[in-house]
């Protein structure tokens, strides 16, 4: 049976990727930040699907955690009979809209520590563990491709997060291991408080130069992310897939 690590699998389009996992037989460990209650609801959905999942607290800004948390993925892999762990998915995160002339360097700072240094860190943890013939799935954006105002900071260390991939799957390729990115578009969640789901004014204006006419739904988002863990997508490896439904072609 298999493995998926999935960072802030505990809601939004992280629970959505654990949900379709597990439709794919596919077992999950999935990190929350804060809410436990949340998380613990999430597994109790996979398991109502007849796979395994647990939940584990994580922040991925504190690197000082990360040897603890590994020790905690290990012992989970030991009770389940393996010692590798066969896919990450590098999730969790959060939005930042703010101009050139009004950003701070704290905020910098923490999108660069959410994004970036933490989960390459991570990665660089759990590497010893991840099996040959494995994957990595790291989550961009598509505001690496499409610029608006405001989404610099977010959007340029999101390209730093695509390019880093590429360079991943070349190191990794000698085990068998693909990494890949998902550039999601924009999407109605919780994420940057809802500022897509909840502004309605900004929903119709995205909708209005998306190809399919719509926002995206988290459901669009989790199938891809299994997909990619799956043998039948063994061949694709280095890739940016952006799933958007066509925005601002």
């Amino acid at each position: 049976m298999k493995t998926a690590l999935i960072t802030g699998g505990s809601r939004g389009l992280g629970k959505n990727m654990a949900l379709a996992l597990a439709k794919r037989g596919i077992n999950s460990i999935l990190t929350y930040q804060g809410n436990q209650t949340q998380a613990e609801a999430v597994v109790e959905e996979i398991q109502a699907l007849g796979q395994k999942a647990y939940a584990l607290q994580l922040d991925i800004r504190d690197i000082s955690s990360f040897d603890p948390f590994v020790d905690q993925v290990r012992r989970i892999l030991e009770g389940e009979g393996t010692q590798t762990l066969d896919f990450l998915i590098n999730n969790a995160g959060i939005g930042l809209y703010s101009a050139l002339a009004e950003v701070d360097a704290n905020q910098v700072d923490e999108i660069y520590q959410i994004h970036y240094k933490g989960p390459f860190m991570l990665t660089q943890k759990l590497l010893p563990w991840i099996s040959e013939g494995g994957g990595v799935v790291n989550i961009s954006s598509g505001l690496t491709r499409i610029t608006l105002p405001g989404y610099g900071v977010y959007g340029s260390i999101k390209a730093a997060v695509e390019t880093l991939t590429r360079y991943w799957a070349k190191e990794l390729g000698a085990r068998k291991i693909r990494v890949n990115v998902v550039a999601p578009g924009a999407i109605e969640t919780d994420f940057g408080g809802g500022h897509v789901r909840d502004n309605q004014a900004i929903n119709a204006q995205i909708a209005s130069f998306t190809a399919l006419g719509r926002v995206g739904l988290p459901g669009d988002i989790g199938g891809v992310v299994a997909f990619l863990c799956s043998e039948e997508a063994y061949w694709i490896n280095g890739q940016r897939i952006e799933v958007s439904g066509g925005q601002a072609l």
